[in-house]
């Protein structure tokens, strides 16, 4: 089972949600928590409502409501540039210079793992007897043209 946030429109630059995003992905949800909480950026902030939003969507969407916080871990994270503030700044010599306030969309998708299942302990592989002495030939083949190339010359 996964459930998905999207936080649109956010007020900070898509660059630097993306540096705390990609500390993110493909962690478990609890420690995913932790580093957003204790990162010094102000883009983790924003992202750690979003995760909480997606954790609160995942036990609505289970039937018990009840989800194990450590099964669950960050699927997908992504930030998508959303519309761009244009806006004017005056500059020297009657100029003028376009200043661009970008904001994103921010989109985080947690999910389960997959219970593992122990496989079956395979016998071990019998190494074949017929392959080393095949090699083996082959490898004095190999030393004895050489031989026969350096005494010729």
């Amino acid at each position: 089972m996964e459930a998905r946030a999207i936080n649109r429109f956010v007020g900070t630059s898509p660059r630097k949600m993306m540096l705390v995003i990609d500390l993110i992905r493909g962690h478990g949800v609890d420690q995913a928590l932790a580093m957003l909480h204790f990162s010094p950026k102000h883009a983790a902030r924003t992202a750690e409502k979003v995760l909480r939003s997606a954790i609160s969507n995942i036990q609505n969407k289970d039937e018990s409501g009840r989800v194990d916080t450590a099964t669950l871990f960050v699927k997908e994270a992504f930030v998508n540039g959303g519309p761009s503030m244009k806006r004017v700044m005056p500059a020297p010599m009657g100029r003028a210079f376009r200043i661009r306030k970008r904001s994103p969309h921010l989109t985080i998708i947690i999910a389960q793992r997959e219970a593992r299942i122990a496989a079956k302990p395979s016998a071990p592989k019998k190494p074949k007897a017929d392959a080393s002495v095949a090699e083996a030939g082959e490898t004095k083949k190999k030393k004895s043209t050489k031989q026969k190339t350096s005494a010729s010359k």
